[in-house]
């Protein structure tokens, strides 16, 4: 009458089985059939898609941004301090939405390393 429950099981299991197989036998093909791409095509595809790009300056990344180290307060981890390789001490008190610099006035221009003893 109607089918048991390890009858059902069987069955979802053989159909799934088949899927996957239906499912990977598809991909391969796909992969086949596609166009051979060498790489000089993909070279000149991009580059006449970035050719009206021009280089321009979007941060600290083209004159230093290399961070030397970070310090977490141990019992507000919203600030940090951020001891930058190109110069500075940098703080934040709101988990990095904001930053003030706090080394400004000392005589140091790099810093390498940043320890807090709260």
């Amino acid at each position: 009458m109607f089918p048991t429950t390890a009858e059902t099981q069987g069955r979802a299991r053989h159909l799934r089985g088949r899927r996957n197989a239906i499912l990977v036998a598809s991909l391969l093909l796909a992969a086949a059939s596609g166009p051979a791409q060498t790489p000089d095509a993909d070279a000149g595809s991009i580059a006449t898609a970035i050719e009206g790009l021009k280089l321009r300056a979007i941060g600290p990344a083209l004159m230093g941004g290399r961070i030397a180290d970070i310090a977490v307060h141990p019992e507000r981890s919203s600030t940090w301090y951020v001891a930058v390789g190109s110069g500075g001490l940098w703080k934040t008190e709101n988990g990095g939405t904001t930053w003030k610099p706090i080394f400004d006035e000392y005589p140091s221009y790099s810093i390498g390393t940043v320890t807090l003893d709260p």
